[in-house]
């Protein structure tokens, strides 16, 4: 807590739940606060959390009731009443967003748990995959709460608060809608009262939803609008979301509920649903009139961050909270967007329009010590700076680059350009990932929208990656620019315009273009080359794991798993080591994420030799498997005796 003003520094504690809830996984901590609505007079704050209990191997959502003793200052952590226990199996899809609504009651979204085989969503027997409505009014003691009258299913008699299921394979009375997968973050419309839902997706689909009582939204028959192909109960007249987007078309992977704006400041907004999506970190916002079904793509704003929730203040306007701990105010602008990135890569200004399969003059250009798997693709690296733009270098090494920087990167495969990637960081401090497709001429190339996989004619597909894709990899987490920090450049390099060999780091300090030089450049350690069999194979394998999925991997990294494969944390820290997975068992006997001394049981390594798959590692933008680092990896954990 902290004073409403603008020069405030310091606050306090009002509640401190660290030594009782799971954090430690991707979905879990605190997912949820609801005050009574006539707080502080009625002392009563409620919360969600994943506790540290595990009744069925993944941890219990706790909904709870807290008292305050001292007018609201503080909640005494002693006073905890738990009001509902939802088990799961998994880790993930806990939903947990609470609300009170204007009738006075409280609500909760569930997540459905996660149950590969298992449809809870539509179980009628269980609030999992369900939003869930109950009274807390006037309840104490063993009455921990009231089923509303107006409940679809009020008649039913026996609670569901024990387990979040009922034994008794009855209806759970406390279900206000059904047919979620994982309803993260929801809101109330607070002119209108409407409930307004982001449900997360699976392979495909994100959903926007507006909720309403008896409803039934479709999960796991349909993910959005798409009928899957997983073992379901066939919902009665299931109801479309309002809007949708495909992980394909450059929208994002992962959808963040948002708000209705009803405040004053931004006339335009009033009356649109603004939401986000965490992958891509794009915004969007709709008209709370629209129908179903509006396809988006990928349109809206590249925000540059990672919007894991949404708010409103008491004058209703809207804030981005960034997973990253920063609090973003919603402004509208009628600044000009612009023309856009160029059609043609000629047109681009980074390469010389004479002759496009050359850098313009004045790039940079770069060669990480410990490559990117790139489906068998040679490539080449530049950068190019604004006038007076300097690099900077974080406490963990990564490197941060001024507005207007341009990475660009060309792909080669049989002796012929196929694709050339930039990535901007526009003026606005925003990165965005764009990609061209060369043409059979080597004459030029031409800019994909959306993504696409092409026949490349030699037996090899290749996948151009959509700018959602761009992001899932590029994101905020990494540093976003990946491949450049200081031990990936701590090599020499031939440098094209000169044909001489020098150290990359004492070039870069030599030309200015550093804000602080990199001291003693010559003596930092270069991640090894997994390739080069010369290096201790443990620094190998950790090299490859660092470059090829600690960008994802990594705490606030855009994944459902807990793992730290970053090159420095040590394997007993990387919540990998003889850990159970989380996703599936991927057809293993008594599977670990890496299991010393075994390769055949780790899913780490199986996962990276899947293509075609949901659990392919990595997740996007690869077609074909990296035999020589697959190769590098079993030896790798075949090597490994602990986890120490």
């Amino acid at each position: 807590m902290f004073e409403n003003r603008e020069d405030v520094s310091t606050s306090s504690v009002v509640l401190d739940l660290s030594s009782e809830t799971e954090s430690v996984c991707a979905e879990c901590g605190m997912l949820g606060v609801a005050f009574h609505p006539n707080f502080p007079a009625t002392p009563r704050v409620y919360v969600s959390y994943t506790s540290l209990t595990r009744t069925d191997k993944g941890p219990d959502t706790h909904l709870s009731e807290f008292t305050s003793h001292d007018g609201g200052l503080t909640l005494d952590p002693a006073s905890e009443r738990i009001l509902l226990t939802v088990t799961k199996i998994s880790e993930h899809h806990h939903g947990g967003n609470i609300i009170f609504g204007k009738d006075g009651y409280l609500y909760m979204s569930v997540g459905d748990g996660n149950e590969f085989r298992v449809d809870r969503a539509q179980q009628m027997n269980t609030v999992r995959g369900k939003f869930i409505r109950i009274d807390v009014n006037g309840t104490t003691g063993t009455a921990l709460y009231r089923i509303p009258p107006t409940n679809p299913f009020a008649d039913k008699t026996a609670l569901c608060n024990v387990t979040g299921t009922n034994t008794e394979t009855d209806t759970c009375p406390e279900i206000y809608a059904v047919g979620f997968r994982n309803p993260w973050r929801w809101s109330f419309d607070r002119q209108t009262g409407e409930i307004w839902e982001g449900d997360v997706g699976e392979s495909t689909k994100e959903e926007v939803n507006r909720v309403v009582r008896g409803g039934n939204y479709g999960w796991r028959c349909y993910e959005g609008t798409l009928r899957t192909s997983l073992i379901c109960t066939e919902p009665t007249n299931p109801l479309p979301p309002i809007a949708e987007y495909d992980h394909h078309d450059g929208g994002g992977q992962a959808v963040t509920g948002g708000y209705v704006y009803r405040g004053t400041k931004y006339p335009a907004l009033i009356g649109h649903y603004i939401f986000g999506d965490f992958v891509s970190g794009r915004l969007w916002d709709i008209p709370n009139t629209t129908k179903p079904t509006v396809e988006l793509t990928g349109t809206g704003f590249l925000s540059g961050l990672s919007p894991s929730s949404f708010a409103e203040d008491l004058d209703g306007e809207i804030y981005l909270v960034n997973i990253h701990g920063s609090i973003f105010h919603i402004k509208a602008t009628d600044a000009d967007p612009g023309t856009g990135v160029a059609t043609q890569l000629s047109a681009t200004g980074c390469v010389d329009p004479l002759n496009p399969t050359q850098p313009a003059s004045g790039l940079i250009p770069y060669k990480p010590s410990a490559p990117f798997w790139s489906d068998g693709a040679l490539k080449e690296r530049w950068m190019a700076l604004p006038d007076d733009g300097k690099i900077s270098v974080g406490t963990d090494s990564d490197w941060d680059f001024p507005n207007g920087t341009v990475l660009m990167k060309n792909f080669h495969l049989n002796n012929r350009l196929i694709e050339t990637r930039l990535f901007m960081r526009h003026p606005d401090g925003v990165w965005a990932g764009y990609t061209y497709e060369w043409n059979t001429d080597q004459t030029d190339a031409t800019l994909v929208k959306g993504g696409k996989t092409a026949d490349l004619g030699n037996g090899q597909q290749w996948i151009y990656p959509s700018e959602s894709d761009c992001m899932f990899c590029h994101n905020s987490a990494s540093g976003s620019s990946l491949g450049l920090e200081t031990r990936q450049l701590a090599t020499k390099m031939t440098y094209p315009q000169t044909g001489f060999e020098a150290h990359q780091l004492v070039t870069l300090n030599t030309i200015g273009v550093m804000e602080k030089n990199i001291d003693s450049p010559e003596t930092q350690v270069a991640y090894p080359d997994p390739s080069d069999t010369s290096a201790p194979l443990a620094d190998r394998a950790r090299s490859y794991l660092h470059t090829n999925c600690s960008l994802c991997h990594r705490p606030g990294g855009p994944t459902n798993a807990s793992m730290d494969l970053r090159f420095d944390t040590k394997l007993a820290s990387t919540n990998a080591c003889n850990a159970a997975p989380s996703l599936g068992n991927v057809g293993l006997t008594d599977p670990k994420l890496i299991a010393p001394g075994h390769p055949e049981q780790s899913v780490l390594l199986t996962r990276m030799k899947l293509r075609g798959s949901t659990h392919q590692m990595p997740p996007v933008g690869s077609l074909k498997v990296d035999d020589q680092g697959v190769a590098l990896i079993n030896d790798w954990i075949a090597s490994l005796s602990t986890c120490d």
